[in-house]
């Protein structure tokens, strides 16, 4: 069904942000991170201890190419 729209002012946009004026069957906005952390970096609540000695964190990437978003829908 066309929807009649007024005068539309866009400040801005996010980079992960979608923007529609209109009929619309879906909308999927996709992303994709690779995320390192060491040892205890997740770790939430009241009263943690942590005893992390010796700790590291390995962030080569051995493959160099990573599964891509392609046909994710």
């Amino acid at each position: 069904m066309p929807a009649i729209v007024g005068a539309v002012q866009v400040i801005s946009i996010g980079s992960s942000g979608v923007f529609n004026i209109g009929d619309v069957y879906s909308i999927m906005p996709s992303t994709n991170a690779k995320t390192f952390a060491g040892s205890g970096s997740f770790n939430t609540g009241d009263g943690i201890t942590l005893y992390n000695y010796n700790s590291s964190t390995n962030v080569k990437d051995q493959d160099g190419i990573d599964q891509g978003l392609y046909f994710n829908a």
